[in-house]
């Protein structure tokens, strides 16, 4: 089967399109004849950290595609299923933070992209009917990471005023639209103009420059809620923004992790600074439910073919997106 693999050379030299053997289905497993991955910026991550020395390794997390074989002991799934593949392997229910040996898809173990998957049937659910398959492809682990931070760390409801510094990632933009679902006001920022206007024309209430004084653009309106993932570059502003008593969670830093702040500001606002990272099956059910309920679809950007690996993977790198990048396996 093809695949895009990692191997030899670190980074995305190490990318090549080839041939791999077709994984064979074991006990409580499926098949997938995968239709459409999806890209995070994880991808780039997993080209630096997997060892050049290793053998190839199947790039990819999400995807989404048609049940082709069935292992022993598999209960409700059958062959022919549309199904979406959650990226999160060994959490189960919901808790405070992943259990012990949780890990994501995709080193140490093959990813998505590729023309068939094996996985464990727990990590497997049906397709929202209201999907394409391009939108299936990208949903979940973008989506799942966002459901967690917007509700169960940062406990969002309506009414409540959330921010979102560097608009334009995959989850941010599901971010945005989940709590557009549920009543809230929405500020997002970017220092690009055209991805602020591509945020208002998706609901955004208000959107500001990242560069410009925050507090001067809102004229020193706080906010309930805000989702960092910038890191150090905007952390300190973060905090500057936030009302009393208000709640950061982050789950990224496209800046330096490292971060230096005022602590005495800190314990003074009564701030909560809250950390996250994907989340359990429990809460990716939660979220399937969720968008189907509220008719919510993925803000897919560009598709690009399997065979455009060198040109997909550069336009991630550069941020050229405005929400997902779907990989088509099968046309």
């Amino acid at each position: 089967m093809k695949a895009i693999v990692h191997k030899e050379k670190a980074g995305l030299q190490g990318l090549a399109l080839q041939e791999m053997e077709e994984p064979k289905v074991s006990a409580q497993q499926v098949k997938i004849k995968m239709k459409t991955g999806g890209m995070n910026r994880r991808d780039l991550i997993v080209t630096q950290k997997h060892g050049t020395e290793l053998p190839p390794l199947i790039m990819g997390s999400d995807g989404a595609g048609i049940i082709e074989e069935v292992g022993e002991d598999v209960n409700g799934l059958s062959v022919g299923d549309e199904v979406v593949i959650n990226p999160g392997l060994g959490w189960k229910e919901n808790s405070d933070a992943p259990p012990e040996g949780f890990e994501i898809m995709c080193n140490p173990d093959h990813g998505t992209f590729a023309e068939y998957v094996v996985i464990s049937a727990e990590n497997v659910e049906k397709k929202p009917k209201h999907l394409s398959w391009n939108e299936a492809g990208v949903l979940s682990l973008a989506a799942l990471t966002g459901y967690r931070a917007l509700f169960t760390r940062g406990q969002l409801k309506k009414g409540d005023t959330v921010m979102l510094p560097g608009i334009g990632s995959g989850v941010l933009t599901f971010v945005m639209l989940f709590a557009k679902a549920v009543g809230a006001r929405v500020i997002v920022t970017s220092r690009s103009e055209e991805k602020r206007q591509k945020a208002l024309e998706l609901g955004a209430d208000v959107v500001i420059p990242t560069q410009s004084d925050w507090n001067q653009e809102l004229k020193n309106e706080k906010v309930d809620l805000l989702i960092e993932t910038i890191g150090r570059a905007t952390m300190n502003k973060s905090l500057h923004i936030i009302r009393r008593g208000g709640t950061i969670v982050t789950f990224g830093a496209t800046t330096e992790d490292e971060i230096e702040m005022d602590i005495r500001q800190f314990f003074y606002g009564q701030f909560n600074l809250l950390g996250s990272t994907m989340g359990s099956h429990e809460e990716y059910k939660e979220m399937l439910g969720f968008i189907e309920t509220h008719n919510i679809k993925p803000v897919v950007d560009r598709v690009f073919k399997l065979s455009e690996y060198d040109e997909a993977f550069p336009y991630l790198r550069d941020s050229k997106n405005f929400g997902k990048i779907a990989i088509e396996i099968v046309e």
